[in-house]
């Protein structure tokens, strides 16, 4: 890479330090960027920035959004009763895609894991309690993955949400068990979320 200027070497190392993008990846991106049109470029880099300034957590379900409530909060369409909990926005995208599933949703924004110092305070158990508590959910479903840590935060919230007016209900088999959902395929994510089911 010595051969390059330094200025292609420094974007070069930028684009590396994206996931899933390793070094022969970043090259072909940088020489690209080398090759294209002025506007191009900074089209791209004022998308960057763009987001960086406008994209922030919707206040009601925590997904991503360009304002205060997201388009899918704000949707009228959308049944208010169901209530996904989903522990990221990938999670959300992919039960998005499947297109089994009309309600709304709530990102905890990570899971329970006490080996890495995860607790309670440290997701959005308190916000999700709140939303239960203005009644107008009247079924939870839990899609958190189902690895340990994803497990766990289930078993936590259906034992937190026991005493609450509301059905909690898991998504059902279909998903493997160790698997992240955002991985999972639409139509397994479409029967898991067809055929989910009460806990305890």
């Amino acid at each position: 890479m010595m051969h390059y200027p330094p200025s292609i070497r420094r974007l070069i190392g930028r684009l590396q330090a994206l996931p899933g993008i390793g070094e022969k990846t970043a090259e072909r991106l940088a020489l690209h960027l080398v090759r294209v049109q002025r506007k191009e470029a900074e089209a791209l880099a004022y998308a960057i920035l763009n987001v960086k300034e406008k994209v922030r957590l919707c206040a009601r379900c925590f997904g991503l959004s360009d304002t205060d409530i997201c388009g899918i909060c704000s949707n009228p369409s959308r049944d208010a009763s169901l209530l996904c909990v989903v522990e990221n926005v990938s999670e959300m995208i992919a039960i998005e895609r499947s297109g089994a599933y009309c309600g709304r949703y709530h990102i905890l924004q990570g899971a329970l894991s006490p080996m890495d110092g995860i607790g309670p305070n440290d997701i959005r158990i308190h916000e999700l309690l709140l939303r239960v508590d203005e009644g107008e959910v009247k079924e939870i479903i839990l899609a958190t993955n189902t690895h340990l840590e994803g497990e766990s935060t289930a078993i936590y919230l259906s034992e937190l949400l026991e005493g609450r007016p509301v059905r909690v209900t898991r998504i059902a088999s279909g998903v493997p068990l160790g698997g992240d959902l955002k991985y999972v395929d639409q139509m397994t994510l479409k029967r898991a979320m067809e055929t989910r089911h009460v806990l305890g």
